[in-house]
């Protein structure tokens, strides 16, 4: 029989060479197997988990061996301080984009009553985290994926975001005109040559991450939609890759918009451009 300890320095060990965080895959793997929390793994590091337990941790350990994410393989992935549920239909939350969130929330003061639509909601962790963080606003949350809708539905449930209201659509088909005041999207953004498709993120959906063949199809079309939904003087927030900026820039300024800024997120790449519309 094995000890925590050292299941975690095996589990760390064959995941070496294909995580960029072995030891914290290896922890979050062997607390869920086990059922405890990594807090318990670091106090009680001699003990000895079941049998059961041991084999469940070691066929988690292939799994993420092989590249599929922690967050599928635990079914669950915490954003902006909340847990989401997660599955292979819906995008991995990741810290970069909590950016657009800090952005939103500058632009929405508290108490200020407006209707912001999230575009490609996916598991709802964006359009839920500002609805949570300003429950005066009234959030849209579009997409076309039925299973991704819901998902995030039950994440609205179970976190208790009442202010929203799901919607499966091409990004702002549905909505009327000059009917929001805010638009934030995380489109799908990697060109579709792009080999990062084939090996770190391939368990993702392809819908949620490919944006044509420059990777800014998504940007041409909610872009030129967005100008017949804002309001005058309504926002735009969009993330991006860290080499398009330019680009969404110039697509933006085409388009009409005005004020165009972009915001660096922590390792100083540009991440986040908004635009106020102003007709």
């Amino acid at each position: 029989m094995t000890t925590i300890s050292e299941l975690l320095r095996q589990g760390s060990d064959h995941l070496g060479a294909t995580s960029a965080s072995p030891q914290l895959d290896a922890e979050l793997l062997l607390a869920h197997a086990t059922g405890s929390a990594r807090a318990h793994l670091r106090a009680w590091p001699e003990k000895t988990p079941d049998p059961e337990q041991q084999t469940y941790f070691r066929q988690l350990l292939e799994r993420r061996r092989n590249g599929e994410p922690v967050a599928y393989i635990l079914g669950r992935r915490e954003f902006w301080s909340h847990e989401f549920l997660v599955g292979p239909g819906t995008l991995v939350p990741r810290p970069d984009t909590e950016l657009l969130l800090e952005q939103a929330l500058l632009l929405l003061p508290m108490g200020q009553s407006a209707t912001v639509a999230d575009l490609g909601t996916g598991s709802g962790a964006i359009a839920l985290s500002l609805a949570l963080e300003r429950p005066q606003v009234q959030l849209i949350a579009t997409d076309t994926s039925p299973a991704a809708l819901a998902l995030a539905r039950i994440n609205a449930r179970r976190l208790g975001a009442c202010n929203v209201t799901f919607l499966q659509t091409d990004w702002l088909t549905g909505l009327a005109p000059d009917s929001l005041d805010g638009i934030v999207s995380n489109p799908p953004y990697i060109p579709a040559d792009d080999p990062h498709l084939q090996q770190d993120i391939r368990f993702e959906p392809a819908a949620a991450l490919i944006g044509g063949n420059d990777g800014l199809d998504a940007y041409r079309r909610l872009i030129s939609q967005a100008r017949r939904r804002l309001r005058a003087g309504g926002f735009i927030l969009l993330e991006h890759g860290y080499d398009q900026s330019r680009e969404v820039a110039d697509l933006l300024a085409d388009a009409g918009f005005s004020r165009i800024r972009c915001h660096r997120d922590l390792q100083g790449h540009p991440r986040v451009t908004q635009a106020l519309w102003s007709p």
